[in-house]
């Protein structure tokens, strides 16, 4: 089966990766180039419960637009994916800092990993 979607040849790819995405916590990276996030793609490790987990975005302090990842505790299992394309605020420079964070509001110690697609500007 064909890849729907086939990101041009100059954009990047950094995986980061939370231990448990039932605890309120965050991950920060530094870029080090000038660009976008163009997308934004979770994988759980494992089944959540009790609530939905949200994973934020934010360049700085800022959160990116449209950049909220929710995990849905209904149904969830090892290998789900759930992505999405950031709108509006979502332009960095090489100095930048780069979060996502959990919210903790979900159940059961599960990892999360999280790979952003980012165009080069």
């Amino acid at each position: 089966m064909a890849y729907p979607y086939v990101p041009p040849l100059q954009n990047k790819f950094i995986v980061v990766s939370i231990p448990d995405i039932s605890t309120a916590d965050e991950v920060y990276f530094s870029p080090g180039f000038d660009g976008r996030i163009r997308k934004i793609t979770s994988c759980i490790d494992g089944t959540i419960a009790t609530a939905d987990a949200d994973l934020t975005c934010k360049i700085g302090t800022t959160a990116v637009t449209g950049g909220v990842i929710t995990v849905t505790a209904s149904g969830s299992a090892s290998g789900d994916i759930d992505s999405v394309r950031p709108t509006a605020l979502n332009s960095f420079s090489q100095s930048d800092f780069i979060e996502i964070e959990t919210d903790g509001a979900s159940t059961n110690t599960v990892k999360v990993t999280i790979t952003f697609e980012m165009e080069p500007a």
